[in-house]
């Protein structure tokens, strides 16, 4: 009974820690025993959450909202996380949310998703803006209809964010790749280095290498640097790399500006013990398995985290307060950030299999000791 009564108490507060409600519940008011106040109480608690959207919070009642996210890989495990945490944020939220574009990066099955967001009127956009022309004239028209867009994971180019979207959401691409070169150079002082990109031209990943190049140039030095295309197809790009590889010896550095050829050097170094033969460095991007995997023996260095989950939770966030806010609460540009993941952290990832990074679709908590790591 004790037990019983502590659930109804945590419950109680949860609903209404000041209120008649919950003195009513907890003295069983009109009620034959402490079980059946809990039931009482669980519906109680079930009618408050019908009253809105589903939301929690100081939120008013709003519609179901559904946002729509343009995406162009949209079965690439990197996006995992990212789904994750749109899902969670209408979870938290009250909302919904469709994925949605392309699984091969064409560029046309990405507007077409776009124009028929924006026909089905969906009530808020996040687009990977692979490309800096191709997308500006939906997302005008999305926003001439009164629908808020964000876009998230790419943006255009450089100098040029191709839309008139109200914020990026992710990773400072072309600074990224230009840390990944600073990186090698830190092992590497003259030879070759190969920096390996799956879609060249794409601008999820285009200046991430236009970055690793120019911190190449900016450092002067013996360094030869090659760009070289693999393939969106992992499969596909492993085999690339490893032909390179065997037509290239002696290479001093290997780096990747995606998910696919990061994993594929972190296997051909492996394979062909490229370690024992002049190899100084070798990274690239995220966090998949193998690539930890690959970090955690030795036969990569490093790679780059840019927490894809927030990419899925924020653009959900931002959309939502853009919509209860009547537009006052405008999107927040906000960079993802960048972390290396190198030997000495690596086993945080590896033992925390999380919805935060893709890892595993459970809802848990994670816990942390310990100081936390600064300069």
């Amino acid at each position: 009974m004790a037990d019983i009564s502590r659930v109804v108490e945590q419950a109680a507060d949860r609903l209404d820690p000041r209120g008649t409600t919950r003195r009513r519940l907890l003295a069983g008011t009109g009620l034959a025993s402490a079980s059946l106040a809990a039931t009482g109480l669980l519906a109680a608690c079930a009618k408050d959450s019908k009253s809105s959207a589903g939301a929690i919070g100081n939120f008013p009642k709003t519609p179901n909202w559904k946002f729509v996210f343009v995406n162009h890989v949209t079965t690439n495990p990197f996006f995992t996380a990212t789904q994750y945490g749109a899902e969670d944020a209408c979870k938290l939220l009250g909302c919904s949310y469709q994925w949605t574009g392309s699984q091969n990066s064409v560029v046309a099955e990405m507007v077409n998703a776009t124009n028929t967001a924006i026909s089905g009127k969906a009530d808020g956009l996040a687009i990977a803006v692979v490309d800096k022309a191709a997308f500006k004239a939906p997302v005008d028209q999305a926003l001439d209809a009164g629908i808020p867009v964000v876009s998230y994971n790419a943006d255009g180019a450089r100098d040029d964010p191709g839309t008139n979207r109200l914020a990026y959401v992710g990773q400072g691409l072309y600074e990224s790749g230009y840390a990944l070169g600073q990186r090698a150079l830190t092992q590497v002082q003259s030879g070759e280095v190969v920096a390996f990109i799956a879609t060249p031209g794409q601008l999820n990943i285009q200046p991430r290498i236009d970055g690793a190049q120019q911190a190449f140039k900016d450092a002067g030095g013996a360094v030869r640097f090659t760009a070289v295309a693999t393939n969106a197809d992992v499969t596909k790009g492993l085999s690339i790399v490893d032909a390179y590889v065997q037509g290239h010896a002696g290479l001093a550095g290997m780096l990747a500006v995606d998910a696919g050829s990061t994993q594929a050097i972190g296997q051909t170094v492996k394979k062909y013990a490229l370690r024992g033969k002049g190899l100084k460095a070798a990274g690239g991007f995220d966090l998949i398995p193998e690539t930890l995997a690959s970090i955690n023996s030795g036969d990569l260095d490093y790679t780059i985290d840019q927490q894809p989950y927030l990419q899925g939770f924020l653009p959900v966030l931002y959309l939502y307060l853009y919509k209860i806010s009547g537009g006052l609460l405008s999107p927040a540009q906000t960079n993802t950030g960048l972390l290396f993941v190198t030997k000495d952290n690596v086993g945080t990832y590896q033992a925390n299999q999380t919805r935060y990074e893709g890892s595993s679709p459970d809802v848990k908590l994670v816990d942390r000791s310990g100081a936390i790591a600064h300069q």
